[in-house]
């Protein structure tokens, strides 16, 4: 072979591979599991942002009647990628994620004012042992349902939104069955891949303190931002950004 020809074909594999090693590692597709006593749409403002950045956004609307069924939901949406994505969770979103971040599209898991369980953990104990601000939490008249008092609905989980969008979000809570609370979890996601995590100063719903202990246990990457629980609305934009630097470190 003419030696002249040889760096010529070390100078395009050594490109090729640089060029698919970025293409690896750029992850475009962002799966959002929201919270109880609330619904995606919650999420649309982040949504936005993150799609003008250019990412793909998928919202999951689990149905909140068991762990299970919201873990299914979550994976059916996961199934339609079409490449690597981060799985994202809010509040008890943040259970879900834990077992379905098993999935194989899913690349790095971010957890939003949420709870990050370890193996045989469930909401009720975690949420006991470092009790938050609030205790707005009520139960439906069939017993089976769990609802936050619409009267302490602004000041318990969206004290930093608009009064109107927090009382419509009051009024349009998803009511969330009682077994997801006490449902534990298996081997946590986080263990096999990374995970980032935002800690709501003032949120009133988990106290900030867990959230910081759950990260730390778990190694993930904190940033803390001064909201409420409800940070993915009312600080939309910082929360983007949390998410986009997981997008682009999560395939590395």
């Amino acid at each position: 072979m003419n030696r002249r020809i040889l760096p010529t074909i070390a100078l395009a594999f050594a490109t090729s591979v640089v060029a698919f090693a970025a293409q690896a590692a750029e992850i475009k597709n962002i799966v959002i599991v929201h919270g109880a006593f609330a619904d995606g749409s919650g999420w649309r403002k982040a949504s936005d942002i993150l799609e003008r950045r250019g990412f793909n956004v998928t919202v999951v609307q689990e149905p909140l009647t068991s762990l299970a069924a919201d873990i299914e939901a979550t994976n059916r949406v996961l199934d339609l990628q079409d490449g690597p994505a981060l799985l994202v969770g809010h509040s008890y979103g943040g259970l879900v994620i834990t077992e379905a971040g098993h999935h194989k599209k899913v690349e790095g898991l971010v957890y939003v004012a949420a709870f990050q369980p370890n193996k045989g953990e469930d909401i009720a104990s975690l949420g006991s042992s470092k009790p938050p601000a609030a205790m707005s939490i009520k139960e439906t008249t069939d017993g089976k349902y769990l609802y936050l008092d619409p009267k302490a609905f602004a000041a318990d989980f969206a004290a930093d939104l608009p009064a109107a969008d927090a009382a419509f979000a009051a009024r349009a809570q998803v009511f969330a069955a009682k077994e997801v609370f006490t449902a534990k979890v298996g081997e946590p996601a986080w263990r096999t891949k990374k995970s980032w995590a935002i800690v709501a100063t003032e949120d009133r719903a988990i106290n900030p303190d867990l959230e910081r202990s759950m990260a730390e246990r778990a190694g993930s990457q904190v940033t803390e931002i001064k909201a409420s629980h409800a940070v993915f609305a009312s600080q939309a934009e910082k929360v983007a950004d949390v998410i986009e630097i997981a997008a682009k470190g999560a395939g590395k």
